[in-house]
């Protein structure tokens, strides 16, 4: 959950992919996800994988990384999705998938649109924003909080003395002639290490509600807004979460 660690990785892709422009060919990530190995349990499988997923990907679109393919294969702790149960994992959806849910909410529908990704610099190492222009207007901005926050050591599950979940407030201006509301959809979970319980806008993709199909809770807060005031928004982001402004 290190911005710097994430981009100085792709930049690297990003150079080759730089010197290889003058072939015409798109260049893509044909075979990457997290870790080696498939992946480490506790780290791949847990939320901080969901948010690193969404860095790395609109990361990849800002420096012009044509396609992303996450590697996945039966019990592998980085997969979206374990399709059958076997002797050592039970069949259900992983909390990558819900990255995978956020970077194409963030992207829309690109068979009817262009939109192109910019990376938008934040001072600090453990928080990341992107914002998505489609048709040259901006539509999205999201934010990542990647400072983390362990909900088994130190948050809510830790008794006797659980800790406040702290959040960071960020303001962005936005171009002239928006005004008005802006809608907030929020990624979130109980921790950076949590590996259930996450929903994506107060949806679900939990196998065993659905089989996987969304299931809308009741009990998360959905529908919120923004209001721009004087050239910009604000919005509060939990540590270890994150949001799409929605213009």
């Amino acid at each position: 959950m290190s911005h710097s660690k994430t981009t100085g990785s792709v930049n690297n892709q990003a150079a080759l992919a730089k010197s290889l422009s003058y072939t015409g060919i798109p260049f893509i990530l044909g075979e990457t996800n997290s870790l080696y190995n498939e992946g480490a349990p506790g780290l791949s499988n847990a939320f901080g994988a969901a948010l690193w997923g969404i860095d790395f990907n609109l990361y990849c679109a800002s420096v012009g990384i044509r396609r992303v393919h996450m590697h996945q294969g039966t019990n592998y702790r980085y997969q979206s999705w374990q399709p059958i149960k076997t002797s050592i994992t039970t069949k259900g959806t992983k909390p990558p998938y819900y990255g995978n849910i956020v970077v194409a909410a963030m992207l829309g529908d690109l068979t009817a649109n262009t939109t192109r990704i910019a990376n938008l610099p934040l001072q600090n190492d453990r928080e990341a924003a992107y914002a998505a222009y489609v048709g040259g207007k901006l539509k999205r901005v999201l934010v990542l909080n990647l400072n983390q926050y362990n909900y088994t050591v130190n948050g809510t599950s830790s008794i006797p003395n659980p800790k406040p979940r702290p959040s960071q407030e960020y303001t962005f201006q936005v171009p002239d002639g928006y005004s008005g509301t802006v809608g907030i959809q929020r990624l979130v979970a109980n921790g950076s290490d949590a590996i259930t319980g996450i929903t994506w806008d107060g949806t679900s993709y939990n196998w065993e509600l659905d089989e996987g199909r969304p299931v809308k809770l009741g009990n998360v807060t959905v529908g919120e807004k923004a209001m721009v005031a004087n050239g910009s928004v604000n919005v509060s982001v939990a540590d270890s979460s994150a949001v799409i402004l929605n213009f």
